[in-house]
């Protein structure tokens, strides 16, 4: 039998983990000596101890060693657990390249840009929305109004119902930055079904992945803000696959006062 201490040295556990060990049940002592309350464990025990040892490297709480453990000499009971924890340390490690990703190219882009954390960018799905869209040609991206007020008067007669919230939406489909003759499409969320009306299609749009930023106030700092998307994007292994668009959470025609606005800046993306 060994002493406490020796099978410390031998398990390499501390003794005051062994003792935690005892207390859930995990690694229970061969004998304890009732009038002097020394614990003694046997050497056979230490390939127990190996185990928890190498189960906890595994990152397994001590709770799912402790039912592993239970059935640990059932090949296919260990397996599952294995093939289980392998899955969730993917998922961890996909995660932590992430971050990793995201603070390197904050670090780079620190003493560069003073900006460069003002915005908070952020990947996500926007999920697939019922929607009323109208595309079409404006003088400049100043006179997106135009469609809007023209969507408006189309569908009134069907008196569609819009979500709360809306969303209304706004895509640029030109590859660049035109001065006049600009490519867009506009779209806002209804409920209910609704039968398409001259320029105006009644949509179910698919899921897009999106780099998006939220920035609140007037349109004046729109350059900075999709400046500082395209660094992100480009810096986080990321690519563009689609045309950018603008989600108007607080628009003019809901304030008047453009310190209220609130606009997201979205752009399609794909991780290379």
């Amino acid at each position: 039998m060994l002493k406490i201490g020796d099978f410390s040295k031998l398990s390499k556990i501390s003794i005051r983990m062994l003792r935690y060990y005892n207390d859930l049940g995990l690694l229970v002592p061969e004998y304890v000596d009732e009038e002097t309350g020394y614990r003694y464990y046997s050497p056979g025990q230490l390939s127990q101890a190996f185990r928890i040892q190498a189960l906890k490297e595994m990152g397994f709480s001590l709770e799912t060693v402790l039912d592993i453990l239970k059935t640990y000499d059932d090949a296919d009971s260990l397996k599952r657990y294995l093939q289980l924890r392998y899955a969730e340390m993917e998922i961890e490690a996909r995660e932590t390249q992430k971050r990793l990703q995201l603070l390197k190219g904050i670090i780079k882009r620190m003493g560069k840009d003073c900006d460069y954390m003002k915005y908070n960018v952020l990947v996500k799905e926007l999920p697939s929305r019922y929607v009323a869209s109208l595309r079409g040609i404006i003088p400049s991206y100043e006179q997106e109004g135009i469609l809007w007020d023209k969507m408006t008067k189309l569908i009134e007669p069907q008196n569609v119902e819009y979500l709360t919230p809306c969303y209304p939406v706004t895509i640029f489909y030109d590859e660049g930055y035109k001065e006049n003759d600009v490519d867009v499409e506009i779209q806002i969320s209804v409920k209910g079904k609704y039968a398409d009306v001259e320029d105006v299609r009644f949509i179910t749009t698919d899921p897009v992945y999106i780099a998006s930023v939220v920035i609140k106030g007037s349109f004046d700092q729109l350059t900075e803000a999709n400046e500082a998307v395209a660094k992100w994007i480009t810096d986080n292994g990321y690519t563009i696959n689609g045309p950018m668009f603008n989600i108007y959470h607080v628009s003019s025609g809901m304030e008047p006062n453009p310190e209220n606005w609130v606009t997201e800046i979205c752009y399609p993306v794909d991780k290379q």
